[in-house]
């Protein structure tokens, strides 16, 4: 694997001249749409919630040298992990919105907006928002299955690590104009128990693929790793990695699919330390803790999506508070341009929570020779 130097992206110089900026440059994605590169990112005063937090969505004509401000989402609380979606000639903006307390993780509603096709010319405007989720719902991902859109979902991520956790579970759910939303399998519309960001591909022969973080008590502690039948996308047999791929992304180079996530630095890469006779409540705590504390870095890993197993490849520029990454195959198709945010890739053994407290930048790099 190859990995070219890291660009500075957000901030960076080919942004707006006077665009105003957070310290906290983190959650985005990134798509090409109507013949351009488009990159949506949280900006906000810090990591955590907040009540400035804005979602800023940027576009490209010249690969990312330069950028133009396409759309602004602010709603007076938090607002978090942006999903642009090209369907149907249409370009879609997902996000959900969260409280604006900085120590409570309060999630809201997924919400959608959409931008004009593009024969009705650039100055087309975004739709208003509009709510597809009941409150308590996390967007992860939206992709295209099966000629159709799925989304993945969870629920019960406010109450984790309160004296009165709930079970984690995420939901597959199914639309056809990417407005209206429904479980894929309404006989089953929970596919994890435990899980929460749950990152799915469909992968070359119609199977659906995916890795699901898990912070416990519920299920345990790391990732597990899934696949589904096409014919039963909702039934996903699971392999369990002691190893928490936090903010996990999939994509496919010729046919063959990669994730790119965070990775544990100490402990060989565990998120789990094994404390077996701690309280399952106690014990999901102290894997936190040992986890905030130490140093991290965003990977690259090759799955084999038939024994659902993950091969660290080797790390991107990354650093303290780092990961949440989006690709987009290159101009040439010779490669994938890939984003991922970071503290300033020097500081390479800061802890998390260091990075946590400190400035953010989104960078982007080449990657080739998978």
């Amino acid at each position: 694997m190859r990995v070219s130097a890291p660009r500075p992206v957000v901030p960076g110089p080919g942004l707006p001249p006077g665009l105003e900026l957070g310290r906290s440059n983190n959650n985005l994605d990134a798509v090409r749409h109507d013949g351009r590169l488009w990159l949506a990112t949280r900006t906000a005063p810090t990591h955590y919630a907040s009540a400035a937090a804005r979602l800023l969505v940027l576009v490209s004509d010249d690969e990312g040298e330069t950028w133009v401000l396409d759309r602004t989402v602010a709603m007076g609380r938090d607002v978090r992990e942006p999903r642009l979606v090209p369907w149907q000639g249409r370009l879609l903006l997902y996000w959900f919105s969260a409280g604006t307390s900085g120590t409570r993780f309060q999630p809201d509603r997924i919400w959608v907006s959409e931008r004009a096709v593009a024969d009705q010319g650039d100055g087309a405007p975004w739709t208003d928002p509009v709510a597809v989720s009941p409150p308590d719902c996390v967007v992860w991902r939206v992709r295209p299955a099966g000629g159709r859109l799925l989304m993945t979902l969870y629920r019960g991520a406010g109450a984790l690590f309160t004296a009165h956790p709930v079970p984690l579970t995420v939901e597959l759910w199914a639309s056809d104009d990417g407005i209206a939303w429904g479980p894929a399998d309404p006989a089953q519309p929970v596919v994890h128990h435990g899980g929460a960001e749950a990152e799915p591909i469909e992968l070359p022969d119609g199977r659906l693929l995916a890795v699901v973080r898990k912070e416990g008590p519920e299920g345990g502690w790391g990732s597990d790793l899934a696949v589904a039948d096409a014919s039963a996308i909702a039934r996903w047999r699971l392999r369990h990695d002691p190893r928490k791929f936090d903010s996990p992304l999939l994509f496919l180079s010729a046919g063959v699919p990669y994730l790119v996530a965070r990775r544990q630095v100490a402990f060989g890469g565990r998120y789990d330390l094994g404390l077996r006779w701690l309280p399952d409540g106690l014990r999901t705590k102290v894997n936190l803790l040992a986890y905030v504390l130490t140093p991290k870095r965003t990977a690259v890993h090759r799955i084999d999506p038939d024994a659902l197993t993950a091969t660290w490849l080797g790390d991107l520029p990354s650093a303290g508070d780092t990961s949440f990454a989006a690709e987009v195959p290159t101009a040439d198709g010779h490669g994938h341009l890939v984003f991922n945010y970071s503290s300033p890739v020097r500081h390479r053994w800061w802890p998390w929570v260091v990075g946590q407290l400190r400035p953010t930048h989104i960078y982007a790099v080449e990657l080739s020779d998978l």
